[in-house]
């Protein structure tokens, strides 16, 4: 076998050399090979071999224990340490790592004040490798401090704090931090780039994806699979499924399954399921293996789609002609699905003996079927089960209340509040924002604090009065009925999504004819749904929000979720970096 492919060649030589028994050098080289071609007995053996080790061996040594036994890795440093062999910054940035896999983060603190006693801090690896350990240890915080003392911050240092701040939810913070990046004259990576991508995507903001992709294209990294997945995924999240099909027909021969799945769950979220089938089965042509995530995404177009049989058809054959094990999201498409057709019982009876055990999302998708239903016995029992969970949950009371609002049962719906209010659980407040020109807009219910303030009032005014000549009627059932109409109407009007929606028809805003894109944090309300559909028909232009559920595509006064709105849809949203 050729030297280069096998260590044990390059061992074999150097004993036959004489080299392997004088030269500590040679043997440190050797453990870092076999460390590489994932023969970790062998490098142990080597190590064992050499008669006085020092940092050097310890390194090479320890990087073989990250890759196939970590806690092997604490022994041997323990070892190292009590042989008075001090680390270096290679050493500390090993270990970090393997203190991020587990996580160990009692173990990272203490690495972290001996990297400061040593001098090893602030420099690019081993900071890198703090920022990732606290990033993936919830304290965010800790990862900003230890990146702003850096003394030099190169590529893989700000790699590092952007895929930690997308990934703990904080993308207006990781897209700063890439354009801090471009500032500071370091070059783009596909991991920056990557996740800059995914966070831009988490708040929808197309602007911003529009414009790291025509950074990618010039820089080239466009054609790199893993910034193409991730053009392909935020384009999805972002709604603009043409771009993400034009960035997939590009890279389709070289595009693995993630970028494969990136494609099926942009589709899946609007419930595109023939266009997922479709690309499902091309997957299968060309030999790729189908996962989990491939059938997450039929699964939930099929059910965004409304389409029951067909979800238990595939979810069987997930299990049955594809041997693959269904997650609990699949499960949840599943109950879902059954609870939507009004399979409540069924849906509960499979939620209680699947082998996983429920999670909060689970049972608020069947309460929010049981409100769909006005199913109140179930409905009670699925927001008990939510509170079981998180007792501060606001979702199990506001949901439980809008099913007694829609069966009519005040009494019942003042109880649930005056619950609410007696346990201190506060509702999570709605807000919606748009962008434009590059720059985000947020919007609260009833919000005044924005520079146009008068002019979005007075332009929403205008549209509500336009659309009620062409018959709209203010949806009041999930307010009590006892509010005089002036105050529901009120209420009603000054939604977020609404305010939104009438700051992007000032003037200057948004160019005439332009698709209106809006987010939500929660599920777009049953009376802004409808007076979206009135608006698009009287403005003559596409609507599109993204609650928290889904996207509603509003034009020529429909919806292309068919009114199914308030069943509680689900997006999946595909983790793929």
């Amino acid at each position: 076998m050729d030297s280069t492919i096998d260590p044990r060649c390059t061992h074999a030589r150097a004993i036959t050399t004489g080299a392997a028994k004088a030269n500590r050098a040679v043997l440190n080289n050797l453990i870092t090979l076999y460390s590489k071609s994932n023969l970790p007995s062998h490098a142990v053996r080597v190590f064992q071999s050499i008669p006085s080790p020092n940092v050097v061996s310890f390194t090479a040594l320890l990087t073989s224990a990250f890759s196939n036994s970590p806690l092997s890795a604490f022994r041997h440093f323990i070892s190292m340490i009590r042989r008075q062999i001090l680390p270096n910054g290679h050493t500390l940035t090993s270990l970090l790592k393997t203190c991020a896999s587990l996580p160990a983060l009692t173990f990272g603190l203490q690495l972290h004040s001996l990297a400061i006693k040593l001098g090893f801090s602030s420099e690019p690896f081993t900071a890198s490798a703090l920022v990732s350990l606290y990033f993936k240890t919830g304290l965010s915080g800790n990862a900003k401090r230890v990146f702003d003392e850096m003394s030099v911050r190169d590529e893989v240092c700000f790699s590092s704090v952007i895929v930690g701040l997308a990934r703990n939810s904080k993308p207006m913070d990781a897209l700063s931090c890439f354009v801090e990046m471009r500032r500071s004259g370091v070059a783009s990576t596909m991991v920056s780039v990557s996740s800059t991508l995914r966070a831009a995507s988490d708040v929808a903001m197309l602007e911003q994806c529009r414009i790291i992709h025509g950074h990618a294209m010039v820089t080239g990294l466009n054609l790199n699979v893993i910034v193409g997945s991730a053009l392909i995924d935020g384009y999805g999240k972002c709604g603009l499924l043409g771009n993400a099909r034009g960035v997939f027909d590009e890279l389709e021969m070289e595009l693995n399954i993630v970028g494969w799945n990136a494609m099926m769950a942009g589709h899946a979220q609007q419930g595109e399921h023939g266009n997922v089938i479709e690309l499902f089965t091309l997957m299968e042509e060309r030999g790729m293996v189908p996962d989990e995530y491939s059938f997450l995404a039929i699964l939930t177009a099929f059910y965004n789609a409304g389409l029951v049989e067909e979800t238990e058809i595939w979810f069987r054959r997930m299990t049955e002609e594809y041997s693959l094990e269904p997650c609990l999201e699949h499960y949840t498409c599943l109950v879902g699905a059954l609870g939507k057709a009004g399979r409540l019982e069924e849906a509960e009876r499979i939620a209680l003996s699947m082998p996983f055990k429920p999670d909060a999302a689970l049972w608020r998708v069947l309460l929010s079927k049981c409100a769909y239903h006005v199913n109140m016995d179930i409905a009670w029992r699925m927001s008990d089960r939510l509170l079981h969970i998180n007792p501060m949950d606001d979702s199990a009371y506001v949901i439980l209340a809008n099913a007694y609002a829609s069966a009519g049962r005040w009494d019942e719906v003042r109880e649930v509040w005056k619950r609410m209010k007696d346990k201190k659980v506060r509702k999570e407040g709605g807000k919606s924002w748009i962008e434009t020109h590059g720059e985000v807009h947020v919007f609260l219910a009833g919000d005044r604090r924005h520079e146009r303030a008068d002019e979005i009032y007075a332009k929403l005014a205008d549209l509500m009065e336009e659309i009620e000549k062409l018959g709209y009627v203010p949806v009041w059932a999930e307010m009590l009925h006892e509010v005089e109409e002036k105050e529901k109407k009120k209420a009603l009007w000054y939604h977020s999504e609404k305010l939104a929606l009438a700051f992007g028809l000032l003037n200057g805003t948004t160019p005439p004819g332009k698709a209106l894109r809006i987010v939500k944090n929660l599920r777009i309300c049953r009376d802004c749904h409808e007076a979206f559909k009135y608006i698009s028909r009287l403005i003559e232009r596409e609507i599109i929000v993204r609650d928290v559920n889904r996207y509603h595509r509003f034009l020529n006064g429909s919806c292309n979720c068919g009114d199914q709105w308030m069943v509680g849809i689900l997006m999946w949203i595909l983790i793929i970096f």
